[in-house]
């Protein structure tokens, strides 16, 4: 696979998503543009992850602007993930692929996808943060309210602290999430965060990523971090 020798993929994706601090969901082509110099920038910035979310386009086109992100995740050995759909992941070449409540099953993507990819798996409630078997990670939220997720009530930071304790896979905290409000995030817990218009609607997208990863810089050196 694109990370690593077949026979080795799995425990290096695997060990990419243990270490990864920061990831980053960003459409096919951010505010119309060439996702290129975003996800560049997200990647030098510290995003470990990136997720190519698309709602709109037809799948020809979203097939284009994923062999961008492939190729730009290949430079920088992060994975990379699409949103939704266990086929597209596959027609990608994608690690993996990012499932909500009511997608394909984790277990029917396995089959589809085999053992080395990577599926994570939305969860909103302490139910589905322990029903979230097979699943390699699971995002939890969203936090904060957020367009990106338009309907869906925020869960709070209760859930987070209720993942860090209860989740028997790595967790990201997701929704609403930005500098301003990210050291609470971790301090609730979590080891990990997922965001969108944090990096995406920045002025310098690069800038922003690398404030996000300070947060947790500063609470791992903070007494009893």
């Amino acid at each position: 696979m694109s990370l690593a020798a077949p026979d080795a993929a799995g425990p290096l994706r695997r060990e990419r998503l243990r270490t990864a601090r920061l990831y980053f969901v960003c459409d096919a082509h951010p505010d119309g543009e060439d996702p290129e110099p975003m996800i560049r920038s997200a990647l030098n910035g510290g995003a470990d992850i990136v997720q190519l979310r698309e709602k709109e386009l037809d799948r020809r086109a979203i097939e284009r602007a994923a062999a961008t992100f492939r190729r730009i995740c290949d430079t920088y050995s992060a994975p990379f993930l699409v949103n939704d759909d266990p086929e597209l992941a596959r027609a990608c070449d994608a690690d993996g692929v990012h499932l909500g409540q009511d997608d394909m099953p984790v277990a029917d993507a396995r089959a589809l996808l085999g053992p080395d990819a990577l599926i994570g798996l939305s969860t909103h409630s302490r139910e589905q943060i322990d029903a979230a078997a097979g699943a390699d990670y699971i995002s939890v939220g969203p936090v904060w309210e957020t367009p990106t997720k338009q309907g869906r009530p925020a869960t709070g930071l209760e859930l987070v602290s209720y993942a860090a304790e209860h989740a028997a896979v790595p967790f990201f905290a997701i929704g609403g999430i930005d500098a301003s409000n990210v050291s609470a995030v971790v301090e609730a817990g979590a080891h990990r965060i997922c965001v969108v218009r944090a990096i995406r609607d920045a002025g310098d997208p690069g800038a922003a990523a690398a404030t996000l990863r300070r947060a947790f810089a500063a609470h791992e050196a903070a007494p009893g971090g």
